[in-house]
C-alpha cells in the first residue's frame, strides 16, 4: 500500500496538521539514510509539503541522495530546536524515497521552491510508513501517537 502525504493527511488531519507546523517551525531537520554497507547516515536536510506531498530535495551526487538511490528506506526527524522543551513534541517520518525524474513535476517543484540551482538537484517524494509524535502532556505523561498505513491511530501515555 502505498500512501503518500495527501493520502497520510485525509486520513489523519489533526495528526498531519501538528507534523507539518512542528517541521514548519525551523529550516533543517535530520534525515536518516542507509550507507551501502548497511550502517546509518544522519544528515540535514530542508523539506517541503506541497501539492500533496512530502518533498526532499538535494544536492547532485550528496551522499545521502545515492544512498537512497541504492535503498529507498528513510527516517526524518524534525529539528527538536534549542533546549528542552521541543514546542509542538518531538515528531518523527519513516518511509521510502522515490526520485523523481519526469521534467514537469520538477519544474513544479522547482517554481514553488526556487533552488538554488535549479537544474541540478535530486528530489524525491516520499511513501509514508509510519509517522509519530512524542509529546508531555498535563507535564507528567509521555504521551505517543502513532500511525501506519491501513491502521488506526494508535495513542498511548504513560508517566
Amino acid at each position: 500500500m502505498t500512501i503518500n502525504w495527501a493520502a497520510f493527511t485525509a486520513a489523519e488531519p489533526e495528526l498531519a496538521r501538528t507534523v507539518e507546523d512542528r517541521f514548519g517551525l525551523f529550516t533543517h531537520h535530520v534525515l536518516a539514510t542507509l550507507r551501502k554497507d548497511g550502517s546509518p547516515r544522519t544528515t540535514g536536510i530542508e523539506v517541503r509539503f506541497l501539492n500533496g506531498e512530502l518533498w526532499l530535495g538535494m544536492m547532485p551526487n550528496s551522499l545521502k541522495a545515492l544512498d537512497l538511490r541504492r535503498d529507498p528506506r528513510f527516517a526524518l526527524q524534525a529539528n527538536p530546536g534549542a533546549g528542552t522543551g521541543m514546542a509542538g513534541g518531538d515528531v518523527r517520518i519513516a518511509g521510502r524515497a522515490v526520485e523523481v525524474r519526469d521534467q514537469e513535476t520538477i519544474a513544479l517543484y522547482v517554481d514553488e521552491v526556487e533552488p538554488p540551482d535549479p537544474s541540478a538537484f535530486h528530489l524525491f517524494r516520499t511513501e509514508l510508513t509510519e509517522v509519530v509524535r512524542t509529546s508531555i502532556e498535563e507535564e507528567k505523561y509521555m504521551a505517543v501517537q502513532l500511525w501506519k498505513p491501513g491502521q488506526p491511530l494508535k495513542k498511548t501515555r504513560r508517566t
